[in-house]
């Protein structure tokens, strides 16, 4: 899920089976849903950003075609929750690639070894000033962490003291006295149903210590007071209370969605 800062807007980035994505449009005002585009390829949703009013969607993406234009991976921005290109970088492997947007139409490429581009718009300007204010690795952390820390979580740990099984904390401030806290695991031998990137959530009270495990959170964050979390194929909020977790219903099951060939109104 990908949050605009500066409306309701979000994206959900809905993947399988196996090399197959659809991104679809989440209005979090009246928790309405409409699905975008579907793409046959891996979008690796850890180095894709929305921007702050959600009109324009950065993702980077994986086909495997090593001799097509776009050689095998690519890195677009679309006008969300569409998938079709409105800027279009080549790039041939899987290191770096994706971005971030410093504003509503100036992006920063994670261009890492290099994109060949192919295709722009004047609407965007890439932002060749902007300098991450850390370096976290040339795959999925090297923007997912940025994006984290730029969206309000606070980076309290990092342990990389196993080359092959790293572990960073994030904490956000929650509702009535609560912290929200995020663990993201960089592992190999990864548990089943994990790739070598995955999270685990838990809540806790900063003034009474009770804490809410959610090991089955695969994604949590905050929408205003209300926290809203992904598991199982499904999205979910509830509302924080001194005592607890409360009122807690599910807004959407994806997982009965299947691949439609739909083409973008642009």
């Amino acid at each position: 899920m990908l949050l605009a800062r500066e409306s309701p807007k979000a994206v959900v980035i809905r993947r399988g089976p196996s090399k197959t994505t659809a991104t679809i449009a989440w209005d979090r005002r009246k928790d309405t849903f409409t699905v975008g585009q579907w793409v046959r390829a891996r979008i690796y949703e850890r180095r894709c950003d929305l921007s702050p009013e959600g009109k324009w969607f950065i993702y980077f993406s994986m086909n495997g075609r090593w001799n097509s234009e776009t050689r095998g991976s690519w890195t677009a921005i679309s006008r969300a929750p569409y998938l079709k290109a409105i800027a279009l970088f080549a790039k041939g492997d899987c290191w770096n690639g994706g971005g971030l947007f410093t504003k509503e139409q100036r992006y920063w490429l994670n261009d890492g070894y290099g994109h060949t581009a192919l295709r722009d718009d004047s609407r965007l300007r890439r932002d060749l000033k902007f300098r991450p204010l850390d370096h976290y690795g040339n795959e999925c952390t090297g923007i997912y962490y940025l994006r984290l820390q730029r969206d309000g979580w606070t980076l309290k740990k990092h342990d990389r003291s196993e080359r092959l099984n790293a572990l960073a904390v994030f904490e956000k401030p929650a509702a009535a006295g609560w912290v929200l806290r995020k663990f993201a695991h960089e592992q190999i031998g990864a548990p089943p149903g994990n790739g070598c990137y995955w999270d685990e959530h838990e809540l806790q009270h900063m003034e009474s210590g009770l804490r809410i495990p959610a090991k089955d959170w695969q994604w949590a964050d905050m929408d205003g007071k209300r926290v809203v979390w992904a598991a199982n194929g499904e999205l979910w909020a509830g509302y924080l209370k001194t005592e607890g977790l409360s009122n807690a219903r599910c807004l959407h099951d994806f997982n009965d969605m299947k691949f439609e060939a739909i083409a973008a109104p642009y």
